[in-house]
């Protein structure tokens, strides 16, 4: 008996930390022009992208049925092993809801917390419970970690093409429009919600705020990992490591290209920067 450990498939973990760790994944299901894929599955990340930029409407992400959360919860605690699922936050995806409800229905000892993040942020807290679980720590102790983790990440997002954001919802069609026609760029803080931290026309202001992030966290606190993730923007995403691995020579940067969930928001060319420090070093 252990306590083992669940996320969704928007998490940004290689296949040999998934085997490593023990993770279990639940993937999410994905609709392109009527056709439907389950994440990882019947699709991969960056054939999501081609088939994106071909659509003739926006894709749509659903989060897992509560039926699937139930017999996987189920199927883990048949030996008594408790389970901890922590999944990407609700503000873009209604998975923790589902999982939640269905921990009410399960017969395992089921915890569900939302990370408040998703992609490799969320991976940051995945994988520090799994080494924990591995090692027999509590469920108490476990959470503490999680919740040290959550309270020192960050995870900054650029949006270079505010196209999805206008067809998801996010943007009315007047202003993305005119953000179009004036070229504008965004920054977000991802933390629960998605909060503007700014704006301003052209890539100078994408590169203005690469630099003064990448001296931030050269200036700041001891940094225990970095991810870069992105929706067909890898030379972005190079650049922006090519930036930040001389800097933190012993960490292994991690450049993926970004889950259906993010990527379907935030439009091609999108990037996301995640980190998190450590302060007792």
């Amino acid at each position: 008996m252990t306590i083992k450990i669940v996320t969704d498939s928007s998490v940004q973990l290689t296949e040999q930390e998934i085997k490593d760790n023990n993770i279990h994944i639940i993937p999410l299901t994905i609709m392109i022009d009527g056709h439907s894929y389950v994440d990882d599955r019947d699709i991969t990340r960056n054939e999501f992208m081609q088939k994106m930029a071909n659509a003739q409407e926006l894709p749509k992400t659903s989060q897992p049925a509560l039926g699937t959360f139930v017999d996987l919860f189920d199927k883990l605690g048949a030996d008594g092993s408790q389970i901890l699922a922590i999944h990407m936050m609700k503000a873009i995806s209604g998975t923790v809801e589902t999982a939640k409800q269905a921990a009410t229905m399960s017969q395992s000892d089921v915890t569900v917390i939302d990370s408040d993040f998703t992609d490799r942020a969320m991976a940051f807290q995945v994988l520090a419970a799994a080494k924990l679980a591995a090692q027999g720590a509590d469920m108490a102790t476990i959470l503490a970690k999680v919740k040290q983790v959550h309270d020192h990440t960050k995870l900054y997002m650029g949006i270079v093409d505010l196209n999805n954001m206008v067809k998801g919802g996010r943007l009315s069609r007047v202003a993305g429009a005119i953000s179009n026609l004036l070229n504008i760029k965004i920054i977000l803080d991802v933390n629960k919600t998605l909060n503007v931290i700014q704006k301003g026309r052209g890539m100078k202001t994408i590169n203005k705020f690469i630099d003064e992030l990448v001296v931030k966290m050269a200036n700041g606190p001891h940094i225990a990992a970095i991810g870069i993730s992105h929706a067909d923007g890898l030379q972005t995403a190079n650049k922006i490591k090519d930036k930040l691995q001389p800097l933190f020579p012993d960490l292994n940067i991690l450049v993926r290209t970004t889950d259906p969930v993010i990527a379907t928001h935030a439009g091609a060319g999108a990037f996301a920067i995640m980190y998190y420090t450590d302060e007792d070093k």
